[in-house]
């Protein structure tokens, strides 16, 4: 299963905390265009086949076909001097 760096459930609780609904998330699905990598989206709560990764109070959805792509992944994340996020994934050691 996908896990988060301390960085990344800091970043996903700094981004989900302006959502007014409880279950919101940080939201990881295969991108429209092949070749694209993963779509990266707050959502008020998870859609319907979705893994919930939940870690240190941070929640992340990913949908059923990047579930297994990323089950070997590690999230993580760099918030800049200007409040922007920046997400990475990589492989768990």
């Amino acid at each position: 299963m996908l896990t988060l760096t301390e960085n990344a459930s800091t970043a996903v609780k700094h981004l989900t905390e302006r959502i007014p609904a409880d279950s919101a998330g940080l939201r990881i699905a295969q991108a429209t265009a092949p070749n694209e990598g993963y779509a990266v989206t707050l959502a008020d709560a998870p859609e319907e086949g979705d893994t919930v990764v939940e870690d240190a109070g941070a929640r992340v959805f990913v949908d059923a076909v990047s579930t297994v792509q990323l089950d070997d992944r590690v999230l993580d994340a760099q918030i800049d001097e200007n409040g922007g996020v920046g997400f990475a994934l990589a492989q768990r050691r």
